[in-house]
């Protein structure tokens, strides 16, 4: 059995007086795929935003292969982490926003290119290499010089997904990848996100696509209230959930 990439226990995140996540516990081994569903406001993308410390949590840990995320334990306490340290631990940590996120002015090529240069410290050359290599991994290599305006949405989502892979991180985070795509263009980004799961990526996919929950899912978790009701193989929490809200989400969005 694979060791645990990314732990979440016991977290807690309030914004307010609204309590968005109680005491969530989530593990996800290396090279398997977790996706996470549930209603719009259930506490899905603060808990991915929390994963990467976008999000500071008010209680519990995140460790994502065995390095605390934020943080720095000392005895019994928590200290949290400078903002370069924390940018150092975000850069094994992937994320691949709704929006895509990608700078207008620079073309996809050198959206890829950018973090590598700044953050790795890579050389040019080897940075163009990859990108290059990244380019006709989500099937785009001959759109290395166009801008973001010249691409499609889903275009634009395969080039936000090359540049988050730009970093080789330990896990990558998708929120909703797919939702702000016209319906057409949906299934080229998933094509991606399929390829990268058959390669043994590990990642946790926020969506509310249930048939690629089904195929590319080594577990689903559902989410509701900020608190994990269910989770399980695809086929246990899709097709058998054992619990209501479960089965009262599902028979809307199936």
């Amino acid at each position: 059995m694979s060791a645990v990439m990314v732990d979440v226990r016991g977290v807690h995140k309030s914004f307010g007086p609204q309590k968005v996540l109680r005491g969530v516990d989530l593990q996800v081994r290396a090279g398997e795929v977790t996706v996470v569903l549930g209603p719009s406001g259930s506490g899905k993308s603060t808990l991915l935003r929390a994963i990467n410390h976008l999000e500071k949590v008010n209680r519990g840990s995140i460790s994502i292969d065995g390095e605390l995320i934020g943080y720095r334990r000392s005895g019994d306490k928590l200290y949290e982490l400078r903002e370069k340290d924390v940018l150092r631990q975000r850069t094994h940590i992937g994320f691949v926003f709704q929006n895509f996120h990608l700078f207008p002015h620079l073309t996809a090529l050198d959206n890829i290119i950018e973090a590598p240069l700044s953050a790795l410290r890579l050389p040019r050359k080897e940075a163009v290499a990859r990108a290059e290599r990244l380019l006709e991994r989500v099937g785009l290599a001959d759109k290395a010089g166009s801008y973001p305006r010249q691409l499609s949405g889903g275009q634009q989502q395969r080039v936000a997904i090359a540049r988050a892979l730009a970093l080789e991180p330990k896990v990558l985070l998708f929120d909703e990848p797919t939702s702000a795509l016209d319906p057409e263009l949906v299934g080229e980004v998933l094509e991606v996100i399929k390829g990268l799961a058959r390669s043994g990526t590990t990642m946790v996919v926020v969506t509310h696509e249930i048939g690629f929950a089904r195929e590319v899912a080594d577990t689903v978790v559902f989410i509701d209230g900020g608190v994990i009701v269910e989770q399980g193989p695809p086929a246990a929490v899709l097709d058998s959930p054992r619990h209501e809200r479960t089965r009262a989400f599902l028979s809307k969005v199936l």
